[in-house]
């Protein structure tokens, strides 16, 4: 009737309806339950207190960052290849985004040395790329939470050559030591130093000194090195964490 309003309920159940291009009405396809906001914050939830679980029957954890792109010949890879082997020798936890390049590198190197080799690889809509020598492992639907993961109880960061994602975990475990969020005795190690330099020259130069928006002392949170050796003489000088 024209002026009266629909009921609630009709409304719902006529919005279930779609006139589709032959005029006749056809039921609308309903989106999928999980991409309901309640539905997923459940899942948030459930990311988080799996990965806690899973991360807690470790110890002496090192969380290493890098390109997924970086090929078997690249000097990089060897050196992530060996320092996994390193830590795995001595006891450590090598944990790593569990996917190709770098990760897959340290992952080896640990697996190789048959230490503890743990990868937190990413759900993509390809499937995951999850490497073999990840012995450990566990796939997260969301990045932020995979990266609460990696951060969560690492007693020191170790950061080779990679692109944006690299760079945004090394920005966020600085301002996460900064802010002592994480102990300030948790390095940020960055492995080659002519691949991060320039990086660094303008950290210092452009935010430190010219527009003031990071403090002098923020530099010493940050350890430039160049072979895994180098790496692991500061690793060996931290102490574990308590979980979380």
């Amino acid at each position: 009737m024209s002026g009266v309003p629909m009921p609630q309920m009709s409304q719902k159940r006529f919005m279930q309806w779609l006139q589709v291009p032959e005029k006749t009405c056809a039921p609308a396809a309903k989106p999928l339950f999980t991409e309901n906001i309640n539905w997923r914050i459940f899942r948030i939830m459930a990311e988080f207190i799996e990965g806690f679980e899973f991360l807690s029957k470790f110890k002496k954890e090192v969380t290493i960052f890098g390109s997924a792109r970086t090929k078997p010949e690249n000097k990089y890879y060897k050196i992530a290849r060996e320092l996994g082997n390193i830590l795995g020798k001595n006891g450590y936890t090598v944990i790593t985004g569990g996917g190709p390049g770098i990760m897959e590198a340290a992952n080896r190197g640990a697996d190789e040395a048959k230490g503890v080799s743990v990868g937190l690889d990413i759900e993509l809509p390809k499937g995951q790329r999850r490497n073999e020598y990840a012995r450990e492992a566990m796939g997260f639907h969301y990045f932020f939470t995979r990266k609460v993961m990696l951060s969560a109880s690492a007693q020191a960061y170790v950061f080779f050559p990679g692109g944006f994602g690299t760079l945004d975990e090394f920005s966020e475990m600085l301002v996460l030591v900064q802010t002592q969020k994480i102990p300030s005795n948790v390095p940020c190690i960055l492995v080659g130093k002519d691949y991060w330099q320039p990086f660094l020259d303008w950290v210092e130069k452009t935010v430190c000194e010219e527009s003031g928006n990071i403090d002098k002392d923020d530099f010493k949170i940050i350890r430039p090195v160049d072979t895994a050796k180098e790496a692991f003489e500061i690793i060996k000088k931290t102490t574990e964490r308590d979980f979380g």
